[in-house]
Protein backbone atom coordinates (compact mmCIF):
# COMPACT_ATOMS: atom_id res chain seq x y z
CA UNK A 1 0.00 0.00 0.00
CA UNK A 2 1.12 3.56 -0.77
CA UNK A 3 1.94 5.39 2.04
CA UNK A 4 -0.70 7.82 1.10
CA UNK A 5 -3.63 5.39 -0.28
CA UNK A 6 -5.27 5.05 3.56
CA UNK A 7 -5.43 8.98 4.27
CA UNK A 8 -6.62 9.23 0.92
CA UNK A 9 -9.49 6.70 1.11
CA UNK A 10 -10.43 8.07 4.65
CA UNK A 11 -10.58 11.88 3.35
CA UNK A 12 -12.92 10.82 0.32
CA UNK A 13 -15.01 8.56 2.84
CA UNK A 14 -15.31 11.21 5.20
CA UNK A 15 -16.35 13.74 3.10
CA UNK A 16 -19.30 11.82 1.50
CA UNK A 17 -20.16 10.98 5.06
CA UNK A 18 -19.64 14.75 5.88
CA UNK A 19 -21.53 16.29 2.52
CA UNK A 20 -23.96 14.05 3.00
CA UNK A 21 -24.97 14.32 7.04
CA UNK A 22 -24.54 18.35 6.72
CA UNK A 23 -26.79 18.49 3.22
CA UNK A 24 -29.74 16.30 4.96
CA UNK A 25 -29.96 18.97 7.78
CA UNK A 26 -29.67 21.70 5.65
CA UNK A 27 -32.38 20.74 3.13
CA UNK A 28 -36.02 21.99 3.80
CA UNK A 29 -37.85 19.84 0.80
CA UNK A 30 -37.02 16.70 2.58
CA UNK A 31 -36.05 15.39 -1.07
CA UNK A 32 -32.54 14.19 0.18
CA UNK A 33 -33.19 12.39 3.40
CA UNK A 34 -34.96 9.49 0.63
CA UNK A 35 -31.09 9.37 -0.55
CA UNK A 36 -29.50 9.92 2.94
CA UNK A 37 -30.89 8.85 5.95
CA UNK A 38 -29.30 5.78 6.23
CA UNK A 39 -26.42 8.30 7.40
CA UNK A 40 -28.14 9.62 10.09
CA UNK A 41 -28.93 6.14 11.33
CA UNK A 42 -25.49 4.66 11.13
CA UNK A 43 -24.53 6.98 13.80
CA UNK A 44 -23.66 5.22 16.65
CA UNK A 45 -25.58 7.14 19.79
CA UNK A 46 -28.95 7.07 17.68
CA UNK A 47 -28.08 3.49 16.55
CA UNK A 48 -27.91 2.90 20.58
CA UNK A 49 -31.25 4.23 21.76
CA UNK A 50 -33.28 3.15 18.23
CA UNK A 51 -32.05 -0.39 19.42
CA UNK A 52 -30.70 -1.08 15.77
CA UNK A 53 -28.54 -4.29 16.72
CA UNK A 54 -27.67 -4.42 13.21
CA UNK A 55 -25.97 -1.12 12.91
CA UNK A 56 -24.22 -1.35 16.41
CA UNK A 57 -23.08 -4.81 15.53
CA UNK A 58 -21.54 -3.47 12.20
CA UNK A 59 -20.15 -0.35 13.62
CA UNK A 60 -18.01 -2.87 16.61
CA UNK A 61 -17.09 -5.38 14.18
CA UNK A 62 -15.39 -2.00 11.91
CA UNK A 63 -14.31 -0.82 14.86
CA UNK A 64 -12.86 -4.36 16.00
CA UNK A 65 -11.14 -5.46 12.34
CA UNK A 66 -9.85 -1.01 11.56
CA UNK A 67 -9.60 0.49 14.76
CA UNK A 68 -11.62 3.79 15.49
CA UNK A 69 -12.41 4.59 11.44
CA UNK A 70 -16.25 5.85 12.47
CA UNK A 71 -14.44 9.13 14.31
CA UNK A 72 -12.71 10.00 11.43
CA UNK A 73 -15.16 8.75 9.01
CA UNK A 74 -19.10 8.13 10.09
CA UNK A 75 -19.11 11.02 13.13
CA UNK A 76 -20.02 14.32 11.17
CA UNK A 77 -18.01 16.19 14.33
CA UNK A 78 -15.15 13.88 14.27
CA UNK A 79 -14.66 15.28 10.55
CA UNK A 80 -15.45 18.98 11.21
CA UNK A 81 -12.57 19.17 13.52
CA UNK A 82 -10.20 17.41 11.48
CA UNK A 83 -11.12 20.29 8.63
CA UNK A 84 -10.32 22.63 11.50
CA UNK A 85 -7.10 21.15 12.26
CA UNK A 86 -6.21 21.20 8.58
CA UNK A 87 -6.86 24.69 7.95
CA UNK A 88 -4.66 25.26 10.58
CA UNK A 89 -1.81 23.17 9.28
CA UNK A 90 -1.70 25.28 6.26
CA UNK A 91 -0.36 28.16 7.90
CA UNK A 92 1.31 26.05 10.61
CA UNK A 93 3.50 22.42 9.87
CA UNK A 94 4.18 19.63 12.60
CA UNK A 95 2.50 21.47 15.68
CA UNK A 96 1.43 18.18 17.53
CA UNK A 97 3.28 16.46 20.64
CA UNK A 98 2.43 13.04 22.34
CA UNK A 99 0.58 13.22 25.45
CA UNK A 100 -0.41 10.55 27.44
CA UNK A 101 -4.18 9.84 27.65
CA UNK A 102 -6.29 11.65 30.54
CA UNK A 103 -8.47 7.82 31.40
CA UNK A 104 -9.70 9.46 34.45
CA UNK A 105 -11.28 12.60 32.84
CA UNK A 106 -12.39 11.01 29.74
CA UNK A 107 -14.04 7.63 31.76
CA UNK A 108 -16.16 10.45 34.44
CA UNK A 109 -17.64 11.97 30.73
CA UNK A 110 -18.37 8.59 29.40
CA UNK A 111 -20.02 7.72 33.08
CA UNK A 112 -22.06 11.32 33.81
CA UNK A 113 -23.14 10.14 29.98
CA UNK A 114 -24.95 6.89 30.62
CA UNK A 115 -26.06 8.01 34.03
CA UNK A 116 -27.62 10.97 32.35
CA UNK A 117 -28.82 9.12 29.81
CA UNK A 118 -30.81 6.53 31.64
CA UNK A 119 -31.28 9.21 34.48
CA UNK A 120 -34.17 11.07 32.01
CA UNK A 121 -31.68 14.06 32.22
CA UNK A 122 -31.43 13.95 28.32
CA UNK A 123 -30.72 18.00 28.01
CA UNK A 124 -27.15 17.22 29.54
CA UNK A 125 -26.45 14.00 27.76
CA UNK A 126 -27.37 16.04 24.71
CA UNK A 127 -24.28 18.41 25.06
CA UNK A 128 -22.05 15.71 25.17
CA UNK A 129 -23.08 13.48 22.02
CA UNK A 130 -21.20 14.61 18.92
CA UNK A 131 -24.12 13.94 16.26
CA UNK A 132 -26.90 15.95 18.31
CA UNK A 133 -24.19 18.78 18.79
CA UNK A 134 -23.12 19.12 15.20
CA UNK A 135 -27.13 18.64 14.01
CA UNK A 136 -27.74 21.81 16.67
CA UNK A 137 -24.66 23.61 14.47
CA UNK A 138 -25.95 23.27 11.25
CA UNK A 139 -29.79 23.56 12.26
CA UNK A 140 -29.51 26.66 14.50
CA UNK A 141 -26.24 28.77 12.78
CA UNK A 142 -25.49 27.12 9.27
CA UNK A 143 -28.98 26.64 8.19
CA UNK A 144 -29.80 30.43 8.32
CA UNK A 145 -26.91 31.48 6.13
CA UNK A 146 -28.55 28.23 3.49
CA UNK A 147 -31.85 29.40 4.00
CA UNK A 148 -30.42 33.40 3.03
CA UNK A 149 -28.52 32.31 -0.29
CA UNK A 150 -31.92 29.93 -1.23
CA UNK A 151 -33.67 32.90 -0.82
CA UNK A 152 -31.53 35.18 -3.14
CA UNK A 153 -31.34 32.45 -5.78
CA UNK A 154 -35.61 32.41 -5.43
CA UNK A 155 -35.77 36.17 -6.01
CA UNK A 156 -33.78 35.91 -8.94
CA UNK A 157 -35.43 32.95 -10.63
CA UNK A 158 -38.42 34.91 -10.06
CA UNK A 159 -37.20 37.95 -12.08
CA UNK A 160 -36.93 35.67 -14.93
CA UNK A 161 -40.27 33.96 -14.15
CA UNK A 162 -38.98 30.90 -12.94
CA UNK A 163 -39.61 28.79 -10.20
CA UNK A 164 -36.71 26.59 -9.65
CA UNK A 165 -36.40 28.10 -6.31
CA UNK A 166 -39.03 28.78 -3.04
CA UNK A 167 -38.59 31.16 -0.51
CA UNK A 168 -38.56 29.84 2.61
CA UNK A 169 -38.93 31.52 6.37
CA UNK A 170 -35.34 32.60 8.18
CA UNK A 171 -36.74 32.48 12.00
CA UNK A 172 -35.01 31.91 15.24
CA UNK A 173 -36.83 28.70 16.87
CA UNK A 174 -35.36 28.63 20.08
CA UNK A 175 -32.81 31.43 22.14
CA UNK A 176 -31.60 28.72 24.47
CA UNK A 177 -30.97 26.10 21.51
CA UNK A 178 -29.17 29.04 19.68
CA UNK A 179 -27.02 30.09 22.42
CA UNK A 180 -25.97 26.20 22.70
CA UNK A 181 -25.03 25.86 19.35
CA UNK A 182 -22.78 28.76 18.85
CA UNK A 183 -21.04 28.46 22.36
CA UNK A 184 -20.31 24.24 21.27
CA UNK A 185 -19.10 25.68 17.99
CA UNK A 186 -16.92 28.22 19.23
CA UNK A 187 -14.97 25.66 21.86
CA UNK A 188 -15.14 22.86 18.87
CA UNK A 189 -13.22 25.45 16.88
CA UNK A 190 -10.86 26.51 19.51
CA UNK A 191 -9.96 23.04 20.46
CA UNK A 192 -9.85 21.55 17.11
CA UNK A 193 -7.50 24.51 15.82
CA UNK A 194 -4.78 24.46 18.79
CA UNK A 195 -4.38 20.63 19.61
CA UNK A 196 -6.76 18.63 17.04
CA UNK A 197 -8.72 15.72 18.15
CA UNK A 198 -8.58 17.07 21.86
CA UNK A 199 -12.47 16.83 22.00
CA UNK A 200 -12.44 13.13 20.65
CA UNK A 201 -9.78 12.37 23.39
CA UNK A 202 -11.06 13.82 26.85
CA UNK A 203 -15.24 14.79 26.36
CA UNK A 204 -17.14 12.31 23.26
CA UNK A 205 -18.43 9.09 24.94
CA UNK A 206 -18.72 7.57 22.18
CA UNK A 207 -15.69 7.93 21.41
CA UNK A 208 -14.13 6.29 24.84
CA UNK A 209 -16.67 3.78 24.47
CA UNK A 210 -14.66 3.00 20.94
CA UNK A 211 -11.64 3.34 22.79
CA UNK A 212 -12.33 -0.08 24.64
CA UNK A 213 -12.68 -2.29 21.64
CA UNK A 214 -10.09 -0.38 19.38
CA UNK A 215 -7.50 -1.82 21.38
CA UNK A 216 -8.24 -4.87 20.47
CA UNK A 217 -8.59 -4.20 16.34
CA UNK A 218 -7.03 -6.26 13.70
CA UNK A 219 -5.36 -3.62 12.01
CA UNK A 220 -3.26 -1.25 14.04
CA UNK A 221 -0.56 1.27 12.92
CA UNK A 222 3.05 -0.05 13.92
CA UNK A 223 5.92 1.48 13.82
CA UNK A 224 8.64 -0.71 12.78
CA UNK A 225 11.88 -0.32 14.30
CA UNK A 226 14.43 -1.35 11.92
CA UNK A 227 13.32 1.45 9.31
CA UNK A 228 12.55 4.34 11.82
CA UNK A 229 14.96 6.81 12.23
CA UNK A 230 13.11 8.94 15.12
CA UNK A 231 12.94 11.84 13.09
CA UNK A 232 9.45 12.84 15.07
CA UNK A 233 7.44 13.72 12.30
CA UNK A 234 4.30 10.90 12.37
CA UNK A 235 4.33 12.62 16.34
CA UNK A 236 4.43 15.99 14.95
CA UNK A 237 1.52 15.68 12.40
CA UNK A 238 -0.79 12.98 14.37
CA UNK A 239 -4.07 15.22 15.77
CA UNK A 240 -5.00 12.10 18.29
CA UNK A 241 -1.37 13.28 19.82
CA UNK A 242 -1.55 9.20 20.40
CA UNK A 243 2.04 8.49 19.12
CA UNK A 244 5.23 8.48 20.34
CA UNK A 245 7.64 8.00 17.80
CA UNK A 246 10.90 8.09 19.82
CA UNK A 247 9.75 5.45 22.10
CA UNK A 248 7.95 3.27 18.91
CA UNK A 249 4.50 3.36 20.76
CA UNK A 250 0.97 3.84 19.75
CA UNK A 251 -1.76 4.45 21.88
CA UNK A 252 -4.64 2.71 19.77
CA UNK A 253 -7.32 3.23 22.41
CA UNK A 254 -7.05 6.81 20.65
CA UNK A 255 -5.59 6.87 17.41
CA UNK A 256 -8.67 6.94 14.68
CA UNK A 257 -6.95 5.62 11.64
CA UNK A 258 -6.31 8.78 9.66
CA UNK A 259 -2.96 7.38 7.86
CA UNK A 260 -1.49 11.02 8.48
CA UNK A 261 1.10 9.42 10.48
CA UNK A 262 1.99 7.07 7.08
CA UNK A 263 1.88 9.93 4.59
CA UNK A 264 4.61 11.80 6.16
CA UNK A 265 6.80 9.37 7.38
CA UNK A 266 10.04 9.75 4.88
CA UNK A 267 11.24 5.85 5.11
CA UNK A 268 7.80 4.17 4.75
CA UNK A 269 8.40 2.61 8.51
CA UNK A 270 4.19 3.03 9.59
CA UNK A 271 2.46 0.33 8.32
CA UNK A 272 -0.93 -0.36 8.90
CA UNK A 273 -1.34 -3.92 9.37
CA UNK A 274 -2.50 -6.89 11.85
CA UNK A 275 -0.56 -6.28 15.27
CA UNK A 276 -0.60 -8.91 17.75
CA UNK A 277 -0.50 -7.68 21.78
CA UNK A 278 -0.83 -3.99 22.73
CA UNK A 279 1.96 -2.17 23.92
CA UNK A 280 2.57 -1.18 27.69
CA UNK A 281 2.20 3.14 27.36
CA UNK A 282 4.73 5.06 27.80
CA UNK A 283 3.16 7.28 30.02
CA UNK A 284 2.67 4.27 32.87
CA UNK A 285 6.72 4.15 33.18
CA UNK A 286 6.42 7.80 34.17
CA UNK A 287 9.05 8.34 31.26
CA UNK A 288 8.53 11.35 29.37
CA UNK A 289 8.44 11.12 25.94
CA UNK A 290 10.33 13.37 23.30
CA UNK A 291 12.57 15.01 25.91
CA UNK A 292 15.27 15.83 23.35
CA UNK A 293 12.71 17.46 20.77
CA UNK A 294 12.75 20.81 21.19
CA UNK A 295 9.35 21.55 20.48
CA UNK A 296 7.93 23.87 23.41
CA UNK A 297 4.89 22.35 25.22
CA UNK A 298 2.72 25.04 24.38
CA UNK A 299 2.45 26.81 21.34
CA UNK A 300 1.78 30.97 21.16
CA UNK A 301 -2.13 31.54 20.79
CA UNK A 302 -2.61 33.91 17.58
CA UNK A 303 -5.55 36.05 19.34
CA UNK A 304 -5.76 37.26 15.54
CA UNK A 305 -6.92 34.25 14.14
CA UNK A 306 -9.15 33.01 17.42
CA UNK A 307 -10.81 36.41 17.26
CA UNK A 308 -11.41 35.84 13.52
CA UNK A 309 -13.10 32.22 14.49
CA UNK A 310 -14.87 33.42 17.40
CA UNK A 311 -16.15 36.35 15.11
CA UNK A 312 -17.44 34.22 12.53
CA UNK A 313 -19.09 32.38 15.06
CA UNK A 314 -20.91 34.75 16.18
CA UNK A 315 -21.54 36.32 12.91
CA UNK A 316 -23.01 33.06 12.00
CA UNK A 317 -25.26 33.37 15.35
CA UNK A 318 -26.45 36.40 15.11
CA UNK A 319 -27.90 35.68 11.33
CA UNK A 320 -30.55 33.53 13.25
CA UNK A 321 -32.00 37.17 14.82
CA UNK A 322 -32.68 38.88 11.55
CA UNK A 323 -35.98 40.09 11.68
CA UNK A 324 -38.82 38.82 9.09
CA UNK A 325 -41.19 40.90 6.94
CA UNK A 326 -43.94 42.90 9.00
CA UNK A 327 -46.85 41.26 7.92
CA UNK A 328 -49.80 43.48 7.34
CA UNK A 329 -53.84 43.04 6.58
CA UNK A 330 -55.57 44.04 3.55
CA UNK A 331 -55.74 47.76 4.65
CA UNK A 332 -51.91 47.72 5.93
CA UNK A 333 -52.06 47.68 9.52
CA UNK A 334 -49.41 45.58 11.21
CA UNK A 335 -50.75 41.75 12.13
CA UNK A 336 -49.62 41.23 15.77
CA UNK A 337 -47.89 37.74 16.10
CA UNK A 338 -49.06 34.93 18.22
CA UNK A 339 -47.60 34.47 21.23
CA UNK A 340 -46.92 30.51 22.57
CA UNK A 341 -49.80 29.87 25.15
CA UNK A 342 -48.88 28.09 28.31
CA UNK A 343 -49.52 24.50 27.47
CA UNK A 344 -49.99 22.18 30.64
CA UNK A 345 -48.39 19.40 28.86
CA UNK A 346 -46.24 19.59 25.75
CA UNK A 347 -47.06 18.30 22.23
CA UNK A 348 -44.98 16.11 21.03
CA UNK A 349 -44.73 14.70 17.39
CA UNK A 350 -46.89 11.63 16.26
CA UNK A 351 -45.01 8.27 17.00
CA UNK A 352 -43.66 9.27 20.14
CA UNK A 353 -45.61 7.20 21.89
CA UNK A 354 -45.65 8.56 25.47
CA UNK A 355 -44.14 11.53 26.73
CA UNK A 356 -41.94 9.61 29.18
CA UNK A 357 -40.24 7.09 25.93
CA UNK A 358 -40.12 10.09 23.95
CA UNK A 359 -37.92 11.99 26.08
CA UNK A 360 -35.57 8.82 27.19
CA UNK A 361 -34.77 8.28 23.50
CA UNK A 362 -34.60 11.56 21.80
CA UNK A 363 -30.82 13.61 22.04
CA UNK A 364 -32.26 16.62 20.71
CA UNK A 365 -30.16 17.21 17.08
CA UNK A 366 -32.73 19.10 15.77
CA UNK A 367 -33.01 16.50 11.99
CA UNK A 368 -36.83 16.69 12.71
CA UNK A 369 -37.22 20.34 13.77
CA UNK A 370 -34.78 21.22 10.08
CA UNK A 371 -36.95 18.71 8.28
CA UNK A 372 -40.63 19.79 9.24
CA UNK A 373 -42.22 21.58 6.28
CA UNK A 374 -44.99 23.27 8.59
CA UNK A 375 -42.89 24.88 10.69
CA UNK A 376 -44.72 23.29 13.68
CA UNK A 377 -41.68 21.50 15.58
CA UNK A 378 -39.02 23.59 17.08
CA UNK A 379 -36.05 22.84 20.46
CA UNK A 380 -37.92 23.07 24.10
CA UNK A 381 -36.91 25.75 26.52
CA UNK A 382 -37.87 23.16 29.15
CA UNK A 383 -34.47 23.07 31.31
CA UNK A 384 -35.36 19.44 32.36
CA UNK A 385 -35.63 18.73 28.10
CA UNK A 386 -33.83 21.28 26.78
CA UNK A 387 -33.77 21.14 22.77
CA UNK A 388 -35.98 18.29 22.92
CA UNK A 389 -38.65 18.81 20.06
CA UNK A 390 -41.92 20.00 20.88
CA UNK A 391 -44.83 21.24 18.77
CA UNK A 392 -46.36 24.37 18.60
CA UNK A 393 -49.17 26.19 16.21
CA UNK A 394 -48.16 29.61 15.62
CA UNK A 395 -46.82 29.52 12.02
CA UNK A 396 -48.43 26.62 10.80
CA UNK A 397 -50.08 23.03 11.81
CA UNK A 398 -49.26 19.54 11.68
CA UNK A 399 -51.36 18.27 8.55
CA UNK A 400 -52.51 14.74 8.99
CA UNK A 401 -50.95 13.27 5.43
CA UNK A 402 -47.44 14.58 6.90
CA UNK A 403 -44.78 12.11 8.59
CA UNK A 404 -41.80 13.96 7.87
CA UNK A 405 -40.46 13.67 11.16
CA UNK A 406 -41.04 10.38 11.87
CA UNK A 407 -39.86 9.22 8.72
CA UNK A 408 -36.10 10.94 10.03
CA UNK A 409 -35.66 9.97 13.34
CA UNK A 410 -32.95 7.77 13.67
CA UNK A 411 -33.24 7.16 17.27
CA UNK A 412 -37.00 5.60 16.85
CA UNK A 413 -37.92 8.54 19.56
CA UNK A 414 -40.51 9.11 16.62
CA UNK A 415 -41.78 5.81 15.28
CA UNK A 416 -42.59 5.68 11.75
CA UNK A 417 -45.71 6.02 11.27
CA UNK A 418 -48.02 5.33 7.80
CA UNK A 419 -50.22 8.37 6.86
CA UNK A 420 -53.02 6.35 7.58
CA UNK A 421 -51.97 6.10 11.05
CA UNK A 422 -50.36 9.84 11.35
CA UNK A 423 -54.24 10.81 10.59
CA UNK A 424 -55.67 8.98 13.76
CA UNK A 425 -52.91 9.52 16.12
CA UNK A 426 -54.02 11.86 18.94
CA UNK A 427 -51.13 13.97 20.03
CA UNK A 428 -52.81 17.02 21.86
CA UNK A 429 -56.60 18.19 22.80
CA UNK A 430 -57.75 21.22 22.12
CA UNK A 431 -59.55 23.77 23.95
CA UNK A 432 -61.58 26.66 23.83
CA UNK A 433 -60.86 29.85 26.00
CA UNK A 434 -63.91 32.04 25.63
CA UNK A 435 -62.20 35.54 26.90
CA UNK A 436 -59.69 35.23 23.54
CA UNK A 437 -62.34 34.60 21.16
CA UNK A 438 -63.81 37.55 18.99
CA UNK A 439 -67.15 36.14 18.91
CA UNK A 440 -67.50 36.77 22.86
CA UNK A 441 -64.75 39.81 23.45
CA UNK A 442 -66.44 41.79 20.49
CA UNK A 443 -69.78 39.97 19.45
CA UNK A 444 -68.04 39.49 15.81
CA UNK A 445 -68.87 36.00 13.69
CA UNK A 446 -66.40 33.68 13.12
CA UNK A 447 -65.76 29.75 13.61
CA UNK A 448 -62.35 29.56 11.66
CA UNK A 449 -62.08 27.10 13.81
CA UNK A 450 -65.03 24.61 12.52
CA UNK A 451 -63.78 25.73 9.13
CA UNK A 452 -60.65 24.47 9.27
CA UNK A 453 -60.41 21.52 11.28
CA UNK A 454 -59.54 18.34 9.40
CA UNK A 455 -61.06 15.74 11.76
CA UNK A 456 -64.88 17.62 11.83
CA UNK A 457 -64.10 17.78 15.99
CA UNK A 458 -65.46 21.19 16.25
CA UNK A 459 -69.03 22.03 15.66
CA UNK A 460 -70.56 25.97 16.20
CA UNK A 461 -73.10 25.98 18.30
CA UNK A 462 -74.75 29.48 19.65
CA UNK A 463 -73.69 31.25 21.80
CA UNK A 464 -75.79 31.33 25.42
CA UNK A 465 -77.27 34.91 25.96
CA UNK A 466 -77.04 36.32 22.25
CA UNK A 467 -81.17 37.51 21.48
CA UNK A 468 -79.88 37.57 18.03
CA UNK A 469 -78.80 34.12 17.27
CA UNK A 470 -76.16 34.91 15.28
CA UNK A 471 -73.72 34.75 17.74
CA UNK A 472 -72.24 30.91 17.65
CA UNK A 473 -68.97 29.82 19.52
CA UNK A 474 -67.05 26.64 19.09
CA UNK A 475 -67.86 23.28 20.57
CA UNK A 476 -65.06 20.59 20.56
CA UNK A 477 -65.67 17.15 20.34
CA UNK A 478 -62.58 15.26 22.53
CA UNK A 479 -63.39 12.38 21.08
CA UNK A 480 -62.43 12.95 17.74
CA UNK A 481 -60.06 15.52 18.27
CA UNK A 482 -56.45 14.33 17.08
CA UNK A 483 -54.85 17.72 18.09
CA UNK A 484 -53.33 18.70 15.27
CA UNK A 485 -53.38 22.57 15.65
CA UNK A 486 -55.35 23.80 12.78
CA UNK A 487 -58.33 25.39 14.72
CA UNK A 488 -55.31 27.16 17.10
CA UNK A 489 -53.36 27.97 13.91
CA UNK A 490 -56.29 30.05 11.83
CA UNK A 491 -57.91 31.42 14.87
CA UNK A 492 -57.63 35.40 13.99
CA UNK A 493 -57.74 36.08 18.17
CA UNK A 494 -54.36 37.90 18.67
CA UNK A 495 -51.98 37.65 20.64
CA UNK A 496 -53.31 34.31 22.14
CA UNK A 497 -55.41 32.18 20.19
CA UNK A 498 -59.17 31.16 21.33
CA UNK A 499 -58.32 27.79 20.82
CA UNK A 500 -55.38 26.19 22.30
CA UNK A 501 -54.00 22.64 21.95
CA UNK A 502 -52.59 20.31 24.59
CA UNK A 503 -50.58 17.20 25.04
CA UNK A 504 -51.62 14.08 25.95
CA UNK A 505 -48.95 11.89 28.09
CA UNK A 506 -50.04 8.62 25.99
CA UNK A 507 -51.11 8.86 22.21
CA UNK A 508 -53.74 6.65 21.22
CA UNK A 509 -55.08 6.41 17.91
CA UNK A 510 -59.32 7.60 17.76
Amino acid sequence: MHKKTLQRIRRVLAAIFFLGITLMFLDFSGTLHKFLGWMAKAQFLPAVLALNFVVIAILLIITLLFGRIYCSVICPLGVFQDGVAHVHNWTKKNRYTFSKAHNILRYIMLGVFVVTLVAGLSSIAALLAPYSAYGRIVQSLFAPVWQWINNGLAAISEHFNSYAFYEKDVWMRSLPTLIIAALTLVVIVILAWRNGRTYCNNICPVGTFLSFFSRFSWFKMHINEEKCIQCGLCTKNCKASCIDGKNGFVDYSRCVTCGNCMAVCPKEAIEYKHVKGNPTPVGANNHSPMTDDKQPDTETVDTGKRAFLIGSAVALGTAAFAQEKKKVDGGLAAIKDKVIPERTVPIVPAGAGSLQRFRTHCTGCQLCVSQCPNDVLRPSTDLMHLMQPVMSYERGWCRPECTACSDVCPTGAIRKLLKEEKAVTKKGQAYWVSQNCIVTANGIPCGNCARHCPAMAIEMVPKRGDETGKLLIPSINESKCVGCGACEYVCPARPLSAIVVNGVEQQRLI
